[in-house]
């Protein structure tokens, strides 16, 4: 009899069922209210205050950004981050995003040009996502990168981002607008509006969102690019002379 049959088989199976749970990471994600995630922040390093002229930038990054990531988290019943994606309970970790908020240059943080609302990619994302450092870290992390704060409009447009942390994939990343407080005092609570308002409308999108990445693929990683060595060339032989014939 032949075993090996009996042995390829079960290998086969195997093989079939961890590729499927690779490809269904997203959409097991969506539809498994019992799973946990970490919430990682919301990045402004990408973000531009546009319409703002009086605002303090040095002010902004050295404090209000760092303080509107501790809000989010401490206001939970406000600011209802397992709610938008219909579960119980998460997990926080935001001191990565925190250091990277505070390493923004001020200067650059003002625009006055309007294009600037509409300015990112999901590629944008992807690229900020792979200079992540994530060690240690394992799961769905959720990040807010926060594109822009437009103070004319007063309005915020920020990325919803579901990350597989082992791999630094990006999952889902969906663009979403959120209207600022018109009554507030102060920077900080007149943006921490945007937040909620978009928080409550990723809770209202979650079917749409589920049916939307059905069919979700993860990222194939990158494979190491080969490099073929070259072919090495023949060495050319030592020209002999040939004796001297003698005289006479």
């Amino acid at each position: 009899m032949n075993c090996r049959k009996f042995i390829v088989l079960p290998l086969m199976v195997l093989s079939m069922f961890a590729t499927e749970a690779h490809a269904q990471k997203l959409k097991n994600f969506l539809e498994n209210k019992d799973s946990s995630f970490t919430y990682l922040g919301a990045d402004f390093t990408q973000a531009r205050l546009i319409g703002d002229a009086a605002a303090k930038t040095d002010a902004i990054v050295s404090h209000d950004l760092t303080a509107i990531n501790q809000a989010i988290v401490n206001e939970q019943k406000k600011y209802d981050i397992p709610g938008a994606f219909h579960r119980d309970k998460y997990n926080t970790s935001i001191t990565v995003v925190n250091k990277r908020n505070e390493a923004i240059n001020p200067e650059t943080l003002k625009s006055d040009e309007s294009a600037d609302f509409e300015r990112l990619k999901a590629e944008d994302i992807t690229k900020l996502v792979k200079g992540y450092d994530l060690s240690g870290k394992h799961g769905i992390g959720f990040l807010i990168v926060v594109e822009a704060l437009n103070k004319t409009a007063k309005s915020a447009a920020m990325w919803i981002t579901l990350i597989d942390m082992d791999r630094k994939n990006v999952l889902m990343t969906e663009r979403y607008v959120g209207k600022a407080n018109k009554i507030s005092f102060g920077w900080r609570n007149y943006w921490m509006a945007t937040f909620k308002d978009v928080l409550d409308d990723v809770n209202d999108d979650y079917s749409k969102l589920k049916t939307k990445y059905a069919d979700a693929k993860d990222a194939e990683e990158e494979k190491p690019v080969e490099v073929k060595k070259e072919a090495k060339t023949g060495v050319a032989a030592k020209e002999t002379k040939k004796p001297a014939k003698k005289k006479g």
